[in-house]
């Protein structure tokens, strides 16, 4: 089939791979047209604008940064040519902004699904991405022998904004455990304790989960270079799980303190490293003298 993708960053470009890999006519569009490149030479084609990548398109993704951005890209740009259209948005944008999106795009004549996925770009070039749906259920079949290539099973979750909600909370885990390992990384390092003992006690244990081995020799090292996924996002998709909270009238004041100290990735340069990179900011006052 014919796709146009708009938004080649790290997880936009391995879902690229992975369609020109299937053997699918695509064309790429980026804010930056360099990060098309390697694209190009692998079959792509390059848009001049949004709108011409839709233009011939069976299917329109978009995997760009945010919503706002996502909204300028496809309503402002791709506009009228959104009409007879079927949009897959799969970047993490806030589950209101999904909810507007659709209707933006509906109000163009184009029809709209939200997919997000639960993994990175390594998932993303098999083909193994957990993806979630929300919209019509009609369009989730539509799409399904697209959505196949790029997830085993992908999940149809009710309307949209239900798929949105269900990528927050898990993109809300991610943050969250990956503060309470980081923290009990430093406690038991700095109090004397041998690690291995330690992590055999964890491992064995209900609390575990497979992502504190995952980022545990990044966080040892100090190494947070070549992410998947990048602390300024895990920043923004915490905002926006403390942002739906609160409007489901729930109590996330336990989230205010992560929220905070991911607020000083930027300052401290790690915006656009591995997300772990969080154990740099637990360290606290020990921060200066390096890794453990």
């Amino acid at each position: 089939m014919t796709i146009a993708l708009l938004g080649t960053g790290l997880l936009g470009s391995a879902i690229a791979t992975r369609l020109l890999a299937c053997g699918h006519s695509l064309s790429v569009w980026n804010r930056n047209p360099e990060r098309c490149e390697p694209l190009l030479a692998l079959g792509a084609r390059q848009a001049t604008s949004p709108a011409a990548a839709a233009a011939e398109a069976d299917w329109l993704l978009t995997v760009l940064s945010d919503g706002p951005t996502t909204h300028a890209v496809l309503i402002d740009q791709v506009a009228e040519e959104l009409r007879g259209r079927r949009v897959l948005q799969i970047a993490t944008i806030g589950t209101a902004e999904s909810r507007q999106l659709s209707d933006a795009v509906a109000a163009l004549g184009g029809s709209y699904l939200e997919a997000p996925v639960l993994g990175s770009r390594p998932e993303a070039l098999e083909g193994t991405l957990q993806l979630m749906t929300g919209g019509p259920a009609e369009l989730m079949q539509d799409a399904l022998p697209l959505l196949q290539q790029l997830s085993r099973e992908p999940v149809h979750l009710g309307p949209v904004g239900s798929a949105m909600t269900a990528k927050l909370a898990l993109n809300q885990l991610i943050a969250s455990l990956t503060h309470a390992f980081s923290l009990s990384l430093h406690l038991v390092q700095q109090g004397g304790v041998e690690l291995e003992p330690f992590m055999a006690l964890l491992r064995s244990s209900a609390l575990y989960a497979p992502t504190f081995d995952k980022k545990l020799q990044r966080e040892l090292s100090g190494d947070y270079a070549n992410p998947n996924f990048p602390t300024a996002h895990l920043r923004k998709d915490l905002d926006l799980f403390i942002s739906a909270a609160q409007q489901a009238g729930l109590n996330s004041e336990g989230l205010s303190g992560l929220a905070a100290l991911l607020q000083r990735s930027s300052a401290a340069g790690l915006d656009a490293l591995d997300y772990c990179a969080l154990h740099q900011l637990t360290a606290g006052r020990t921060a200066a003298e390096g890794p453990d």
